[in-house]
């Protein structure tokens, strides 16, 4: 029998780009994505600097801080790709340009994205200053996203990565010209398997660390008692939108995001009909201190025809214009196709070819061309 082909290394397979060599601080979080990051551009020939961000105090000894071990991994990173690793602390950043937006938008009862904050307020602003002050030329992540300069307009433009189960330039749609003038996706045209692959032939100690899915910065922790922390909350009905009937007792509003199934104590069953199908947030009223919900996925209470957003952010400085657009309104959503309108007081509304799941406000709704992000805003 013939023996299997091997594929070639990757490290092999690499090419590298004739680039005048920069002073390039890479955002090292302790994972693998950053780790490969900083590696590209080191081999590039690239002078490279990693920087660790903390961006959380308090409770640094609790179970779900998972800061001391990232930096003992991007330690370590750093040290197999040969480069300085610096220890900055941004957490009265944090505290005061991404944490208190975070809860002053739960205690309003709306669901924030604080990974689109962080990025536009922490890692592309105060890191960013940070770098500049170092000397760099440039910054660069370990987002799975790409960036170009157009070449008629002079614009820089924010594109999707190609790996599409991995792109995160829904995180990134607040970025602007000067931001991305400075930054660097090195992992823009990689796949995620081969991320980690490259990681294992480089030697990378973090190669088989997992990503991380908590909090940006806070890290994976029980989200409902760590909000209790800090938000006041008053416990109230669960109200059957159908019928009007109080079906159960929630334990305060902030805790609740629209389309949520599970923590309800109100019963349901998996794959179910009638009387037993699932329950799901559907609305907050915040007037009366109630909670609505409804039985079943596909109830219309949980389909939006339309949204309105705020707080606009466009990647090019200015709004495109009214027409026909994709757009996400929340992160690993499909492209849904939509129509742009703007409406006062900076506003803009999108209205959508087929009616969109739980639509919740405080999350982005964010805006595409094919590949091209557009930016967003804030859902009303």
């Amino acid at each position: 029998m013939p023996h299997p082909r091997r594929r070639a290394p990757i490290i092999r397979r690499m090419t590298q780009k004739h680039t005048k060599p920069q002073h390039i601080v890479v955002g090292m979080s302790g994972g693998v994505d950053s780790a490969v990051t900083a590696w590209l551009l080191h081999r590039a020939g690239h002078k490279v600097t990693g920087i660790f961000m903390k961006n959380w105090e308090g409770d640094d000894d609790d179970e779900h801080c998972s800061s001391r071990q990232d930096f003992i991994d991007a330690a370590a990173a750093a040290d197999v790709i040969g480069i300085e690793l610096e220890h900055v602390n941004f957490a009265a950043d944090y505290r005061e340009r991404v944490f208190a937006q975070f809860l002053h938008e739960y205690q309003a009862g709306r669901t924030p994205n604080p990974d689109v904050l962080c990025n536009a307020e922490i890692k592309f602003k105060a890191f960013l200053d940070h770098a500049m002050q170092l000397g760099a030329e440039k910054i660069a992540t370990g987002h799975y996203a790409r960036v170009r300069q157009n070449s008629e307009s002079g614009l820089f433009e924010l594109l999707k990565g190609v790996d599409s189960g991995k792109d995160q330039s829904y995180f990134l749609h607040r970025l602007t010209q000067a931001q991305l003038a400075r930054s660097l996706f090195p992992l823009g045209d990689m796949h995620k398997r081969d991320v980690r692959r490259l990681a294992e032939e480089i030697g990378l100690p973090n190669a088989r660390k997992k990503d991380s899915t908590g909090i940006c910065f806070i890290g994976e922790r029980p989200f409902r008692e760590f909000l209790a922390r800090y938000l006041h909350t008053q416990p109230g009905p669960i109200v059957d939108a159908d019928s009007g009937r109080e079906i159960g007792r929630h334990v305060g509003l902030s805790f609740y995001t629209l389309g949520q199934r599970q923590g309800l104590g109100i019963g349901g069953l998996k794959g179910a009909g009638g009387d037993h199908a699932p329950w799901f947030v559907a609305r907050k009223d915040m007037a009366s201190n109630t909670l609505y919900a409804v039985q079943g996925h596909d109830h219309p209470w949980l389909r939006s025809p339309a949204l309105h957003f705020a707080d606009a952010a466009w990647i090019a400085g200015n709004a495109p214009a009214p027409g026909h657009y994709n757009a996400k309104t929340r992160y690993r959503q499909s492209d849904a196709v939509c129509t742009l309108t703007a409406e006062e007081d900076g506003r803009f509304a999108l209205h959508f070819n087929e009616p969109q799941w739980a639509v919740t406000p405080g999350q982005s709704a964010v805006l595409y061309d094919g590949d091209l992000c557009l930016g967003g805003g804030v859902i009303l």
